[in-house]
């Protein structure tokens, strides 16, 4: 495996991001972005990237934090800003990197899925809805009330913590949109597991969340079933020809 961070062009600046790439593909293959928690693109993000490309696919994790203002305080309410009106500047940088991706010279673009945790998972299945993907992943993310936010969406994984008191009950509207849309849906539950059960944190972190309602944490049972169900997921649905690398 290698790893980089790259700029992406934007409209309103350079974009960082991580990417993670398999060793020496010798074929086009699957791709998926990584969309980040509240916390930002960190070292457990991209650990979830390597994770990704150890599995065969390049992951692309962008910082939707780069671009705009440097206040650290300031980006995040503007990022929230846009997941809860569905609209604003982040939803342009997803996209900006989701191109990026797809043009990446070991990637199959018709192979192409998106995996969010927490914000991620809420950016992920309304990005899904506009986007040119194949499968998303929503981890414990925000559901918009709305079905028809969802209107156009791939198939959808979604992974929630039974003993996350605020976010379990998103699981169901999750199930009920995609199942009156007619959707391809495999939404789970974990029991045992709370928030972030996908995620590592420092010690300090997960202090904090451990305290709220979400009963946040890292689940390890919990972890590797999402994993292994979510890659058998991506790999069922993200069909087509692969596509020999260019020299």
């Amino acid at each position: 495996m290698s790893t980089q961070t790259v700029s992406i062009a934007t409209g309103d600046g350079d974009l960082t991001a991580f990417v993670a790439t398999p060793d020496e593909p010798s074929e086009r293959g699957p791709a998926v972005l990584v969309l980040h928690e509240l916390f930002g693109l960190n070292d457990d993000i991209r650990r979830i990237a390597r994770r990704f490309a150890d599995n065969g696919y390049v992951a692309l994790a962008p910082d939707l934090y780069s671009v705009g203002p440097r206040a650290r305080p300031l980006c995040i309410r503007r990022t929230m800003q846009a997941l809860r009106s569905g609209a604003g500047r982040a939803f342009d940088d997803i996209e900006a990197a989701r191109s990026w991706l797809a043009s990446y010279e070991q990637v199959d673009e018709e192979r192409l899925a998106v995996a969010g945790f927490c914000m991620g998972g809420g950016f992920a299945i309304l990005h899904a809805a506009r986007a040119a993907v194949g499968a998303v992943a929503d981890f414990y993310g925000a559901v918009p009330r709305e079905t028809e936010a969802l209107e156009g969406i791939c198939p959808v994984f979604g992974g929630y913590g039974q003993r996350d008191r605020v976010f379990v009950g998103q699981a169901q509207r999750l199930r009920g949109h995609l199942e009156q849309l007619g959707v391809e849906h495999e939404v789970t539950v974990y029991p045992g597991a709370g928030h972030s059960f996908m995620n590592r944190h420092g010690p300090v972190r997960s202090l904090l969340v451990r305290l709220s309602p979400m009963a946040a944490g890292y689940h390890e049972e919990s972890a590797e079933a999402a994993w292994a169900t979510m890659l058998d997921f991506f790999e069922r649905n993200l069909g087509g020809t692969i596509e020999p690398v260019q020299p």
